[in-house]
């Protein structure tokens, strides 16, 4: 059996739509590629010309702003597929890709994928939901940033990467971003965002130990996001 019929990727993306001869064609013509931490999957403005699929790890979709600043848009973890919006609309990636951990991604050629939406109805709707969502993230995401108090956006943040992405055996957070990275994704700065962790430290709502983060009051940082 093809490793792309068993693969993780398949179960939770676009990609379940694809019957057994569509996957063993896109199972001949796929690279796979280890990407180191710090590592980009791709550059903002980069021609990407293809799918990526993440199969392990973590990444950050970021772009950098006028005054030179990354803005953390979102964090995609194994299962899903990178590169689908620029593919479609035959445009630059609009924003960059890069490896939070060690990541294990496939990458599968435009020329490959683009027929399937022809001849595979169920995919090519897929395809559409998936950007939907997105858009639909986004526009949840400027009003959060419009309507909501910085303080509010870190306990809701905190939460999300609990929820998301899991836990140590510890009970540490899985995903360890920078102070930097938490604070871009809160759109804040970084001393700003040290001085919120800090005080969420003193009141009891986490922990932190070096580079940790332990979620300590789930309850409080629930009333803290609303």
């Amino acid at each position: 059996m093809s490793k792309c019929e068993q693969c993780i990727v398949r179960e939770f993306s676009s990609l379940k739509a694809l019957n057994k001869e569509e996957l063993l064609k896109i199972a001949d013509c796929k690279s796979s590629y280890i990407i180191k931490k710090g590592e980009p999957i791709f550059e903002e403005g980069e021609n990407v010309n293809g799918i990526f699929c993440v199969r392990d790890g973590v990444c950050k979709l970021s772009k950098l702003s006028a005054n030179g600043k990354d803005q953390i848009i979102k964090l995609v973890s194994k299962g899903e597929l990178l590169g689908q919006r620029s593919m479609i609309s035959d445009e630059p990636a609009n924003l960059s890709a890069i490896a939070l951990e060690d990541m294990e991604v496939c990458f599968i050629p435009k020329s490959e994928i683009m027929p399937l939406f022809n001849q595979n109805n169920a995919f090519s709707m897929n395809v559409m939901r998936a950007i939907c969502g997105d858009l639909k993230e986004a526009d949840d995401h400027v009003v959060d940033m419009a309507q909501k108090t910085v303080r509010e956006r870190l306990a809701e943040t905190l939460l999300h990467l609990k929820d998301t992405f899991g836990t140590h055996e510890d009970g540490s957070l899985k995903t360890q971003l920078t102070r930097e990275e938490i604070g871009s994704m809160i759109g804040t700065a970084t001393e700003s965002c040290i001085r919120l962790l800090s005080d969420f430290n003193k009141s009891g709502l986490i922990e932190l130990k070096g580079k940790k983060i332990f979620l300590k009051d789930i309850k409080g940082l629930k009333r803290e996001a609303e």
